[in-house]
């Protein structure tokens, strides 16, 4: 097994290196990972300047440019062998229901839905590394059980865990993304020459959080799993759009 593992938090991230270790003696492990903190970024691919990966001194390869171009140049030529899986992370901090629109970190996983199988995006619902050990615990665990699982190609896991100590992790509950309310208003700042700017402000609070939900799997001390894929298509929206075909015939 060959694992490519990627973040957004940046390559010298704690998060990241929890997850290499938890990994190094269960795969052949590779990070490839931002140089920067890419926190954000979803899948922005660099297409205005080389990029240039630079092995570090711990064996972890830097790239200046986001999650997505990092697993993008892992599976397209920067690795030989190609790695058979992604797995994304440690991210610090939840990425929850509208999160996945926005996060780096799962963008990187989602970069690596081309494999057979599937990818993974751990997140540590804290901003804090205390419970590190935990995330990466589950992790490999996870990453392990991943060859018993019989999943549709290109589906990505996206993994939220508690910020608890191991023994009061509850257990694992397979879970629908949650929904937040609108995020709080942009905060408004002045620099000391009287520039205007504008800093974005933290995401909303769980709208629709309810059971069965990334959300409630979390605050009740459960690990979070949520199947994602790549489709967007609103399947349900073709009905009320049908008209539309008649009008411009």
């Amino acid at each position: 097994m060959r694992l490519l593992i990627a973040n957004d938090d940046g390559v010298l991230a704690p998060g990241i290196a929890a997850l290499h270790a938890a990994l190094a003696d269960y795969a052949d492990c590779t990070v490839v990972a931002p140089l920067q903190d890419m926190s954000g970024i979803s899948s922005a691919l660099t297409l205005d300047r080389p990029l240039h990966p630079q092995r570090l001194p711990n064996g972890f390869i830097g790239v200046n440019g986001t999650p997505t171009d990092c697993v993008h140049l892992g599976l397209n030529g920067l690795l030989d062998p190609i790695p058979n899986m992604v797995v994304s992370g440690i991210n610090l901090g939840a990425n929850m229901g509208d999160d996945v629109l926005y996060s780096g970190t799962v963008a990187a996983a989602l970069e690596g839905r081309f494999l057979d199988r599937p990818a993974f995006a751990f997140s540590l619902v804290s901003r804090l590394p205390d419970n590190l050990p935990t995330a990466a615990r589950i992790a490999r665990q996870l990453v392990e059980a991943q060859v018993q699982l019989d999943l549709p190609p290109r589906t990505v896991l996206n993994v939220n865990i508690p910020n608890l100590p191991l023994d009061r992790i509850k257990g694992i509950q397979l879970t629908r993304l949650g929904h937040r309310a609108r995020a709080k208003p942009p905060i408004k700042d002045v620099n000391p020459r009287g520039k205007e700017g504008y800093w974005i402000a933290v995401a909303g609070d769980a709208e629709d959080g309810g059971p069965g939900t990334d959300f409630h799997a979390v605050m009740q001390g459960y690990v979070s799993i949520t199947p994602l894929q790549l489709d967007r298509t609103f399947h349900e929206g073709f009905a009320g759009l049908a008209a539309l075909e008649e009008m411009f015939r």
